[in-house]
């Protein structure tokens, strides 16, 4: 049986969560599936197109997909959902599927990666979104069986993806998606789900340019915890995209016959967009790291503030102190005329008020052309 172990981060939720790892049991039996309690029903969708035509429509069962797989026209199968196990089962037999192949599917997370079958070319990937309402991003695994004329796509949740820009293009003939066959379209769909990057790390740039100015201006606890919270975030992209990177790169270098020359030169474009959400996420994660130390930086020189604020209030006090000090001794001034005489003047105590006046007075002029007294740390600085 599968053992599986889950982490999770307080912003990415168990769908979300790409920091989730199968194991296998001694003895484990091969291309054994386990479907989750809570998992989407599967909902299987048909997008049948050619130059002149194209159709779209929602398929009751899997063998009404085997009608659509041997014919010119491209057909695009997308199933929507792991909660199925008999659903998935038929889909395995109409599409004749390897055991293997649907343990990859069904068992998420599986890392990005490639497979070739003969005559099927199986491509595991990670699709992320980012969220509306806050921060962080979904993230969920998606999956395609590339044929001669037939391309597979199972996802784990039927409520979003990045694919509508693509089904936009298909029905609306722009481009030359219906002029290209399978291969150019699981070629649209890796650039989609690699273009949704993109917005995600927007989303992290901004969050950090805030981090920056808040850890400067105003670093709390709470500060702290959103820099670990980005920097695990920015840890679960980066697990996504190095090996989906690789992933695009074996696709261009394997030679496989099911994808054509033309499409590989677009794929180098796919390949090229990796890399950058590659150098972005290594950018941020470097940024994130930094905040740390800028974090540390700021709360001590608040503490240096602090302390120094102290301190002149602590020098300014303490003369006064002295002087206070020495008044405040019992001596009788009957017994000897140097026994504190100004003790029986007239205006003796506003004499000394004033002298302490102006003690305080000049220390504090002392201390601002010293340059003491300026705050060092702002945000303008």
């Amino acid at each position: 049986m599968f053992k599986k172990i889950r982490r999770f981060s307080s912003k990415v939720t168990k769908q979300d969560s790409d920091t989730e790892d199968f194991y296998h049991e001694p003895g484990t039996l091969p291309g054994t599936i386990i479907i989750d309690a809570d998992a989407s029903p599967s909902v299987i969708k048909l997008i049948d197109y050619d130059q002149t035509n194209a159709i779209h429509k929602q398929l009751a069962t899997p063998e009404e997909c085997a009608v659509y797989l041997d014919t010119e026209s491209v057909s695009w199968v997308d199933v929507s959902g792991l909660g199925s196990e008999d659903i998935l089962q038929r889909l395995r037999t109409v599409f004749d599927l390897h055991p293997l192949v649907l343990e990859d599917i069904v068992n998420v997370p599986e890392r990005p990666k490639v497979e070739d079958y003969e005559d099927q070319l199986v491509i595991i990937a990670r699709m992320v979104l980012p969220k509306a309402k806050s921060n962080g991003f979904y993230s969920e695994q998606v999956s395609l069986v590339l044929g001669k004329h037939y391309l597979l796509t199972v996802q784990e949740e039927p409520e979003r993806d990045c694919f509508e820009p693509v089904r936009a293009r298909i029905f609306k003939n722009k481009g030359i998606i219906r002029k290209q066959g399978a291969d150019y379209l699981a070629y649209t769909l890796l650039d989609a789900i690699i273009d949704g990057y993109f917005p995600v790390l927007e989303d992290y740039g901004e969050h950090i340019e805030d981090l920056e100015e808040e850890v400067i201006v105003r670093p709390t606890h709470r500060t702290l915890l959103k820099i670990y919270q980005v920097r695990r975030e920015l840890l679960q992209l980066r697990r996504a995209i190095w090996p989906q990177r690789n992933a695009i790169h074996s696709l261009i270098q394997d030679g496989n016959e099911l994808i054509s020359d033309e499409v590989r030169i677009y794929l180098r474009d796919c390949y090229d967009h990796a890399v950058q959400v590659m150098d972005m996420v290594e950018t941020y994660r470097e940024l994130a790291s930094g905040l740390m130390d800028v974090y540390l930086s700021a709360v001590s020189n608040r503490m240096n503030e602090i302390m120094k604020l102290l301190t002149v209030i602590s020098s300014i006090f303490i003369p006064l102190t002295f002087i206070a000090g020495i008044y405040g001794m019992n001596f009788n001034t009957e017994k000897s005329p140097y026994n504190m005489p100004e003790l029986n003047w007239y205006w003796g105590y506003p004499m000394c008020l004033a002298l302490m006046a102006v003690i305080a007075g000049g220390l504090l002029f002392f201390f601002w052309r010293r340059g003491w007294l300026g705050n060092t740390s702002s945000l303008d600085d």
